[in-house]
């Protein structure tokens, strides 16, 4: 009862990895290619590799994938001429050089600035969508799967809101114009489309660009004018207006010199009533950030290029919380800007556009408050904390360019929804491990159904726990240490092969806890291998191997199962008995494990 208890608590997990396992694509056709910079580079190395490219082929790599910064992977455009011309130059510099493969849902010939650069499952379907590098920069298709902003509202304190065609299915709540004193707060400028835009342009549509959190209402507050200025009194107004009229969170892509009391206490205002305020930290390249963004209670965003790095104009150092893509265009090539849809202010209509400056920045950090303040985390304090505990933290920062570091929409809304167990979440689960299909609860009949439901609900409790509390890495090593401590190859152990001894058998069908009497064949548990010391002696050793430590997390987990089972099954330990005494070693021990598992996870946390 023990092994099989064991062996489904394995196959469960084994079937989760094995659902959630994609496979990579060998063949096709491609527009864009790979570069795995060596590792051993340093950012520096790779910014200088990435110019020369630049220059020489006039094109930009840039950062498109979640763990790109972290594995020196950079995607550029290009042909079959530029890969070969590129693994001749960069060979020493380079792990891998690959074509880019593209996946498409139909064979139908598309233009090449609609080309999807997203995953197979073709979600969003907006055209231009591979041209936002900055989206995928912040793991944002991760962050989509759990919330996409749903009944948060976002006020926009700018040069004003017009509705161009991609932010047609955009929701909108009543605004106000500071500058003309009126209801309608139209653009006239372009620079607050732009922005509304990047927070919550209509996505999934079929037409131009997305947005970060798309179904989120927009309030536009219009308090620069035509030529971008704007007074402090009109957007300390703005800001008591968006908070006394349900804004959860502000976006301000303005800025400049001088303190006053007027903005404190409007600031003040709205984040007591529960406001979350984002802005921009300011385009003069200076060590610190402008106000209003250098204000306390505000969140001060300084700007990314493509490739991860400060640009050149965003202020830095003093104030600065978070950094965000804000773009870096270089002469007529605009590929590394933000893309958004927005008007030409000397015609009026609308266009798409890549601008750069902080401007762009902040409302990626405003969208990602939106995300969050959608999974139910309303207190500005706990969201603003999310999104600094959330950023990939850069190791080496010593002017503060990026504050707690880079933002990441994925990780920020797996962090405001821990702890949580949601519908939608049981919901996908079920889909995804199949048990939404009524063969599953047809079979057995009604005598298995209540059974079925305990399982599948005790199964999903596991997962939960598992993935909130204990989010390893699925691979060999921590499949392999699984095993190891919790029910080893315990089929070997009926095998008997003719004229050999069988204690070999019995060895390597022993798990860990049990290999102390797994030569004389007894039952009885050694408390030396019985314990938490052989998993922390692997832990010690092992914990800075890239590979070597998933063996020793996964046989700490494992050992913690093994024992928790035995305490109630079998708990007969050599020198304890098999009584209360006994059942008390083995549980503490179990918890030890835990404990030193999810340690040694925290610790693989902090160094990624």
């Amino acid at each position: 009862m023990k092994r099989f208890l064991l062996l489904c608590l394995f196959l469960l997990g084994l079937g989760w990895a094995v659902s959630n396992f994609t496979g990579l694509a060998t063949q096709g056709t491609f527009d864009s290619i790979v570069l795995d910079f060596r590792e051993d580079l340093t950012q520096t190395e790779i910014a200088d590799r990435i110019r020369t490219i630049a220059d020489q082929y006039q094109v930009v790599p840039q950062l498109n994938s979640k763990f790109s910064k972290d594995d020196n992977i950079y995607v550029v455009r290009g042909d079959r001429d530029l890969l070969r011309s590129l693994r001749r130059s960069l060979r020493q510099d380079t792990e891998a050089i690959e074509p880019n493969f593209i996946y498409r849902i139909d064979t139908q010939p598309m233009n090449v600035a609609a080309i999807i650069l997203g995953d197979s499952n073709n979600f969003p379907n907006d055209p231009l969508y591979g041209k936002q590098w900055n989206l995928r920069s912040i793991n944002i298709e991760e962050a989509w799967k759990e919330t996409q902003g749903e009944g948060v509202t976002v006020a926009v304190i700018d040069t004003g809101v017009s509705r161009v065609p991609d932010l047609k299915d955009t929701e909108f709540v009543p605004g106000y114009d500071f500058v003309n004193n009126r209801r309608e707060a139209s653009d006239d400028n372009g620079h607050g489309t732009h922005v509304a835009g990047t927070i919550a342009q209509s996505t999934n549509n079929g037409y131009g660009v997305a947005g970060i959190a798309h179904r989120a209402k927009i309030m536009p507050l219009k308090v620069l004018s035509a030529g971008g200025g704007g007074t402090i009194s009109d957007i300390a107004e703005a800001i008591r207006f968006a908070a006394d009229n349900g804004a959860d969170v502000i976006n301000m892509s303005l800025g400049g010199g001088g303190e006053t009391q007027l903005m404190k206490d409007a600031i003040d205002y709205a984040y007591n009533k529960g406001v979350v305020i984002i802005a921009a930290a300011g385009n003069s390249g200076e060590n610190a950030a402008a106000y209003p963004a250098r204000y306390p209670r505000v969140v001060a965003v300084s700007a990314l290029d493509s490739t991860g790095n400060k640009t050149p104009y965003s202020n830095f150092g003093a104030g600065v919380d978070i950094s965000a893509p804000g773009g870096l265009t270089q002469g007529d090539n605009e590929d590394g800007g933000i893309l958004q849809e927005t008007i030409d202010p000397a015609t009026g209509g609308s266009t798409f556009a890549a601008f750069q400056g902080t401007s762009m920045a902040s409302p990626h950090v405003a969208g990602v408050a939106a995300l969050i303040r959608a999974t139910g985390v309303d207190s500005p304090d706990e969201i603003v904390a999310i999104l600094k505990e959330s950023s990939r933290q850069v190791a080496e920062d010593p002017f503060n360019h990026f504050g707690a570091g880079h933002l990441d929409a994925a990780s920020a809304v797996q962090v405001a929804l821990r702890g949580q167990i949601s519908f939608r979440d049981f919901f996908r689960w079920l889909r995804e491990s199949g048990y939404l299909s009524p063969r599953f609860w047809i079979d057995g009949g009604a005598v298995a159904l209540l059974p079925k439901i305990a399982m599948v609900l005790g199964s999903y409790l596991l997962a939960w726990f598992l993935r909130n509390y204990f989010p390893f890495r699925w691979g060999w090593s921590m499949a392999g240490g699984l095993i190891a401590g919790s029910s080893g190859l315990f089929f070997l152990r009926g095998l008997y092969i003719f004229d050999l001894p069988q204690w070999p058998m019995r060895v390597m069908g022993s798990s860990l806890p049990e290999l102390g009497g797994a030569i004389q064949g007894s039952s009885v548990l050694n408390p030396v291998f019985a314990s938490v010391l052989i998993p922390a002696v692997l832990v010690v050793l092992f914990l800075g191997h890239p590979e070597w430590k998933w063996l020793a997390i996964g046989t700490t987990i494992g050992v913690a199962s093994f024992l928790v089972i035995s305490a109630f099954i079998s708990p007969a330990v050599w020198g304890l008995g098999s009584g209360a005494i006994a059942r008390g070693f083995l549980v503490i021990n179990a918890l030890l494990c835990m404990g030193l598992a999810s340690l040694a996870l925290k610790s693989e946390t902090t160094i990624a």
